[in-house]
């Protein structure tokens, strides 16, 4: 068994890394897992498991992340911080604590090979929060800008109005500069509820 397992190609993960193809991880962890259990191979040790669920999680599939993460043997947890530390992200974004994803990522010392991946990540939710508040907001302070995008109010301020959006500095008010390429997109309503909801949470 133990000699059969060290012949598993991961070629294909390790070219999508290589290329930063992030998007098609998930589904080849997916499809290599698929092939290694019909083949009865042990894998549980080597499996890239963080990779894996940071793969569901960059994808937004918080579901499959969560099933994945309940399948992992309890002793590679324990032996792997890295592993938990993933799942941190996935449990902040399963919560919508919005600005917790970002603790999460900046408070573990990530290793080289999942690092860029990590940091992908990071920029792709911070655009991702980004079209939100456009959606969502005709004004928005910097305070909560700044949670959203997970950066300091100097950061979150320079990056806003480099898109077009106008500070008003006395009162610490950001108008937000609606985009035309988001209207023509489907938001899903439900993200939109979310993100509401969380704007209460913290205004009250």
């Amino acid at each position: 068994m133990e000699e059969v397992a060290t012949t598993m190609d991961f070629s294909p993960l390790t070219d999508a890394i290589a290329s930063e193809s992030y998007d098609k991880i998930a589904d080849i962890c997916d499809n290599l897992m698929l092939q290694v259990s019909a083949e009865g191979i042990v894998f549980q040790n080597d499996w890239p498991y963080a990779i894996h669920l940071l793969g569901h999680i960059y994808a937004g599939d918080i579901n499959s992340a969560r099933f994945l993460w309940k399948s992992i043997p309890i002793a590679i947890k324990e032996s792997q911080p890295e592993i938990i530390a993933v799942w941190g992200i996935g449990q902040k974004l399963w919560t919508r604590d919005y600005a917790g994803v970002y603790e999460a990522v900046r408070s573990f010392n990530w290793s080289p090979q999942i690092h860029p991946f990590i940091a992908a990540f990071s920029d792709n939710n911070t655009k991702k929060m980004f079209q939100l508040l456009v959606a969502a907001y005709s004004t928005i302070s910097v305070q909560d800008t700044a949670l959203f995008l997970g950066m300091s109010e100097d950061e979150a301020t320079t990056y806003v109005l480099q898109e077009g959006w106008i500070l008003d500095s006395a009162a610490r008010m950001l108008t937000v500069k609606k985009q035309t390429i988001v209207t023509e997109q489907k938001l899903d309503p439900s993200k939109l509820q979310r993100l509401t909801e969380y704007v209460f949470h913290l205004e009250h």
